[in-house]
């Protein structure tokens, strides 16, 4: 058994080497190693990958082994599995620290019926004790620092979070990151930034609380800094389109205005964001997932809908080239 003091000693290294770490959520379809580099250039500290799951990487399934590369210029960078065997995940997390990222990442808080119905990410919290067990496991059985991603709770009536936290602290993870949502919540209604800071506060709790849920300013994300004391936070759907959601967050944190981008870097960094993808997933895998950031990257814009319409029809990097550039030049001489 590799001692988990010295995981968690090395993870509050890589913590130390930040005032106050802002982290990348990892996002289905969205956090890939492109979209990664773009936010850390505007100032995410942690990345992780999508989410991978345990069978397929024992399965050696080639688009699941592909979401463990990363370079150097993305560390700090964890690989985030899930899955509700013991022996698989402890297995996968094997094969995930062979990509040697500088942590593992348990996804216990994935809300996707397909996901939950197998008893693998939130469907995980309707049973605690399984939870400590194959989280155990994990731990156990790789050298890195082992975290954890989940949710308050099942249900409105069902929120353990405070214990569950300092029971996971028990065997051995490096800290916690707390969506405050319940899994019957999904995505909707308001995360509860009061139970996340209860977390925070349990004085038996000593490892680092990254609070996710509902930040999408600098003004927020200050505020639930300030307000619950964690030690991080991590960012999701405001990033999707809006990589410089993070700058705005590091320049509200050291009390420093932000000016949001132009209308011309907004298009030249889609462009950007679409051309990389193409390299390195075909240039038809780029048209479609980027569909999925253009009302971030153009969130505000006067009259951009017929844009957009035309942007979603289109095959070619070529031509959402010239859609974005026409809106690029009216927006210059309007």
């Amino acid at each position: 058994m590799r001692h988990s003091f010295f995981k968690m000693k090395s993870y509050l290294a890589l913590l130390s080497s930040f005032a106050f770490p802002l982290y990348l959520a990892p996002m289905e379809g969205v956090t890939d190693a492109v979209f990664r580099r773009m936010c850390k250039r505007q100032s995410a500290d942690f990345l992780i990958s999508e989410f991978i799951s345990s069978d397929a990487l024992l399965r050696n399934v080639s688009q699941s082994l592909r979401k463990m590369d990363f370079d150097d210029n993305e560390r700090p960078f964890g690989v985030q599995i899930f899955g509700y065997n013991e022996e698989t995940l402890s297995l996968a997390a094997q094969k995930a620290e062979e990509y040697h990222p500088d942590f593992i990442d348990i996804n216990w808080g994935c809300p996707v019926k397909k996901v939950v119905s197998k008893g693998a990410g939130s469907g995980i919290l309707q049973d605690i004790p399984k939870m400590i067990r194959l989280t155990r496991a994990v731990v156990e059985s790789v050298s890195l620092p082992v975290t954890v991603k989940t949710r308050l709770g099942w249900d409105e009536t069902n929120k353990p979070i405070v214990e569950v936290a300092e029971r996971l602290q028990d065997i051995g993870i490096a800290a916690i990151t707390v969506h405050g949502r319940t899994r019957a919540q999904q995505y909707g209604g308001v995360a509860d930034w009061e139970l996340i800071g209860c977390v925070k506060a349990n004085p038996r709790l000593t490892i680092p609380v990254i609070g996710n849920g509902d930040v999408n300013s600098g003004e927020k994300a200050l505020e639930m800094k300030n307000r619950y004391g964690v030690d991080g936070i991590m960012v999701g759907r405001a990033a999707i389109g809006n990589p410089w959601i993070f700058q705005e967050i590091r320049n509200a944190i050291n009390g420093q205005s932000f000016s949001p981008p132009d209308y011309a870097e907004r298009v030249e960094t889609c462009l950007r964001q679409m051309e990389e993808t193409a390299l390195v997933k075909g240039e038809r895998r780029a048209v479609l997932e980027m569909r999925l950031h253009y009302g971030g990257y153009f969130k505000g814009i006067p009259n951009f809908k017929e844009r957009k319409v035309k942007l979603m029809k289109a095959e070619t990097v070529r031509e959402c080239g010239r859609i974005l550039g026409s809106l690029q030049v009216n927006e210059r001489t309007g």
